[in-house]
């Protein structure tokens, strides 16, 4: 079975207001289930921790997903560090830069697919992550 890490930007589309990917990531969620575990960074899990009003809440929210909790591993933290000394000596801002690289090297480093619907920032500085998008799985 492959593993599937799931970013941020999902888990707002099922769980926040709706959006113009809300089907789609629903969708994904549905069809990745069947031949895939899914895999949550403690990254993602700071990033959701306005989207409910506890982490117990949180919690139960995703729970029907029988999300794999992976700890990030420093292989993959120093290969996020990298990529962002790269990002910025390209020119490229500050904001919510990190969490990003963080999320894109913990998937390359553990060999997992990402699903994530803003795929460019990861393509560009992981070349070698299979990304699962609305570009590459409309």
């Amino acid at each position: 079975m492959t593993s599937v890490l799931i970013d941020t930007n999902i888990f707002i589309d099922i769980f926040g207001r709706p959006c113009a990917y809300t089907s789609w990531s629903g969708n994904m969620l549905k069809q990745l289930r069947r031949e895939a575990s899914f895999v949550l960074s403690p990254i993602v899990w700071a990033e959701l921790a306005g989207l409910a009003g506890s982490e117990r809440e949180m919690s139960v929210l995703t729970a029907p997903l029988g999300l794999i909790k992976e700890t990030l591993p420093f292989e993959a933290a120093y290969k996020a560090g990298l990529a962002h000394v790269m990002y910025r000596r390209q020119g490229g801002a500050r904001e919510r830069t990190l969490p990003d690289f963080l999320i894109g090297a913990h998937a390359t480093i553990r060999a997992h697919r990402l699903l994530t619907r803003d795929p460019n920032r990861y393509r560009a500085y992981f070349p070698d992550l299979e990304i699962i998008s609305p570009e590459t799985h409309p």
